[in-house]
């Protein structure tokens, strides 16, 4: 398959995750090797994590572990094969520094520490204007 980065193509991006619309927390996938990944999100005013005008924890969370998914999809796109569906197994810490609100733009990266069987072990870290609002590691794991 070719390359196709970096893309912020919805309808691609996507197609490398197994979330659908509302559900959906990335729209941009700027970079990738087998152990890094950049990806993006426009925080929008019909986002189901938004309360009062911010974006709440959980979604940043949902939002890095999409993350995870994107670099995971996008490892299968590139090996012609249709990505697995995949969950969070575990979370071992989760910081935010701040809520970011309407409009803000996430750009998340993702470092796979460990991946065995399966279960992928990653720290992300999340910024808003480079700066960090949020961090977190944990594991992953596919069907």
């Amino acid at each position: 398959m070719e390359n196709k980065l970096p893309t912020s193509d919805k309808d691609f991006v996507e197609s490398l995750i197994p979330q659908r619309f509302p559900f959906v927390m990335v729209h941009e996938l700027s970079e990738y090797s087998e152990s890094h990944l950049l990806s993006g999100f426009e925080i929008k005013e019909d986002n189901l994590f938004i309360q009062d005008g911010l974006f709440q924890a959980s979604g940043l969370i949902e939002h890095q572990a999409q993350s995870v998914a994107l670099h995971t999809g996008y490892k299968y796109y590139l090996l012609g094969k249709e990505a697995p569906t995949g969950y969070i197994g575990a979370i071992k810490s989760f910081e935010a520094e701040t809520l970011p609100k309407i409009g803000d733009q996430l750009k998340s990266e993702v470092t796979i520490l460990n991946e065995v069987m399966g279960v992928t072990l990653v720290d992300i870290v999340t910024k808003l204007n480079g700066e960090v609002i949020a961090k977190s590691q944990m594991k992953t794991a596919v069907k």
